[in-house]
């Protein structure tokens, strides 16, 4: 699963031939180093001397941001703000945003142009990284917070960062670059893009002149009201980046409560994340939301009841099915919040994992069109929202051939639209046609892999397998669940029991005429190419078990 950005051969492949080419460019560069400076010292010719007066001395500011920051390994060190970084005033390719849909888009230009020149302005002060670790991997491992790498499911370590830092070129020196290369401005934002005049204006009113553009702004995390105090500020975090990981990192061994407020992907990830650690540190973790269950807008009730079971034996206090309708500064410097329940809990801090919205401040000053349904940049079925201008990621409505217009936020949609941008930035013309996956894992006993339209009010039929029937695949006969499907089938499965245990199984998303538009593989893997051949042939299916043998359910694997 965590090998999707793999673009040109294996990432693990890549990213040790890289290492080892730096490796060996380092030992050379100590070795005449130190060979030089012994010379030097043994031959008298060493001087020490007075640097010159400075011209201007507010050139220092960038040097000091500089050597403030720490490094922290593959693409991480912090770079200087882009006040003071020289950027080309014209690019063959400018992508908007620095974030998996752009570094995917870079890979798919280079494939079609080996030799093009692509700038990329991104406001954080990181290279181009991963985010799903953040939530995932990354909580497994106690040095995490300095490596800012994860072992994955093959056992290999793996950093977050798609590239080194000695993969990227200066942007002062981008179009100097015979072979091309690519170039990050970090710390910078781009206010307003003149499609007609092919140009991006920066906040400090540079303006960059491109002849493809890519937008690739991805999202901001949601707030909710009760917390817009300015006396909970240090109190509330928004988790969404690198150093909102290790700040809860930090904040999570030191404090005594945290309170995780969203019951989706996010927040029961670190629910689970937090409240593994807690069982052995003391550390109490709340996890409050509004649904029933984990899960409850993807997974239909049964299931979501299920794993928040599960969710709870991570060492998680769940609290359901209530509101927040206060918070206020509480004893003890804690954060204070009132239920719709009536309930009060006292914590240190606060996690919100409200859901995303998508980062569209450039529409309004560029004039581009916004999906006023699901919110995002509005784009065709080719990505393209106006002449030479393409938008991916998490901030894209798109024309979905066979689902209809969609906006979705997850880490393989930002690789797959961002790839299938950068490939019509370069004149192919492809439509959408891949339905892209997500992938969640909550504790030992729950790991899941999603493609399509997967939301719980839709008519939902799973298959399962009884755990004691597993050993014989021959005997083993399928165990379907439903929530209520149409009365005109003849073949509805029996509702769900609470003493049923459901371990390993699909599920199936079905629209009111039958259609399968979602599927849920539930410690299911590896059979993500069936259930995308499923959504696209897009029909309705009369056997669900049958279908669900595609997957064989019953194997141990």
């Amino acid at each position: 699963m965590d090998d999707i950005p793999g673009f040109i051969g294996p990432w693990e492949e890549k990213f040790a031939e890289t290492q080892r080419r730096f490796n060996r460019r380092l030992i050379v560069g100590i070795a005449f180093f130190t060979s030089t400076a012994a010379y030097a010292w043994y031959s008298g010719s060493l001087d020490y001397v007075d640097a010159p007066p400075m011209i201007n001395p507010d050139d220092t500011k960038a040097a000091t941001t500089t050597a403030k920051s720490k490094s922290l390994g593959l693409g991480g060190a912090k770079v200087q703000p882009a006040s003071y970084t020289k950027v080309p005033e014209s690019v063959p390719y400018l992508l908007i945003g620095a974030g998996t849909a752009s570094f995917a888009a870079f890979r798919a230009i280079r494939s079609s142009d080996p030799t093009a020149k692509v700038l990329v302005i991104g406001e954080e002060p990181y290279k181009p990284y991963m985010r799903p670790p953040l939530s995932k991997e990354l909580w497994l491992s106690d040095d995490a917070p300095k490596t800012l790498s994860f072992k994955q499911w093959n056992g290999r370590e793996r950093s977050i960062f798609f590239e080194h830092e000695d993969f990227y070129c200066r942007p002062d020196q981008l179009m100097e670059r015979e072979t091309g290369g690519i170039a990050v401005v970090n710390n910078c934002r781009v206010v307003r893009v003149d499609s007609e005049a092919q140009k991006a204006v920066l906040e400090d009113g540079r303006e960059i002149h491109y002849e493809k553009c890519l937008i690739a702004t991805g999202g901001q995390p949601k707030n909710l009201p009760v917390f817009e105090k300015p006396e909970l500020s240090g109190k509330v975090t928004l988790y969404r980046t690198v150093d909102d990981f290790k700040a809860l990192d930090e904040l999570s061994r030191r404090a005594k409560s945290v309170v995780i407020v969203g019951g989706g992907f996010l927040g029961s990830e670190l629910a689970c994340a937090l409240g593994r650690r807690g069982i052995k540190t003391g550390l109490t973790v709340y996890q409050v939301f509004s649904e029933k269950g984990c899960m409850g807008r993807v997974l239909p009730e049964y299931l979501s009841r299920w794993t928040t079971e599960k969710v709870r034996a991570e060492g998680v206090q769940v609290v359901s099915s209530t509101r927040i309708t206060d918070a206020t500064p509480g004893p003890r410097g804690q954060v204070l919040l009132k239920l719709s329940s009536g309930q009060e809990i006292a914590a240190d801090h606060v996690v919100v994992a409200a859901g995303l919205e998508p980062s569209i401040e450039l529409a309004k000053a560029s004039g581009l069109e916004v999906d006023d349904r699901i919110g995002g940049f509005k784009a065709n079925a080719e990505l393209e929202a106006r002449s030479n201008l393409w938008v991916a990621g998490d901030a894209l409505s798109f024309y979905d051939t066979k689902l209809g217009r969609r906006r979705v936020e997850h880490h393989d949609h930002a690789v797959v639209t961002g790839r299938l941008a950068g490939e019509n930035m370069t004149g192919a013309r492809k439509p959408y046609k891949h339905q892209s996956m997500f992938w969640s894992d909550l504790g030992p006993d729950v790991g899941y892999e999603a493609i399509g339209i997967v939301e719980s009010h839709l008519q939902t039929v799973g298959v399962f397998a009884r755990p004691t029937e597993q050993e014989n695949d021959e005997a083993a006969e399928t165990a379907s669940v439903a929530t209520p499907v149409s009365a005109k089938r003849d073949d509805v499965p029996r509702s769900p029991d609470d003493g049923d245990d459901f371990e390993k199984g699909v599920i199936f998303y079905l629209r009111d005429d039958g259609v399968v538009v979602g599927i849920v593989l539930w410690n299911i893997f590896n059979r993500m190419a069936v259930a995308r051949k499923i959504i696209n042939e897009h029909k309705a299916y009369e056997d669900f078990s049958d279908l669900a043998k595609l997957f064989d359910i019953y194997s141990e694997d």
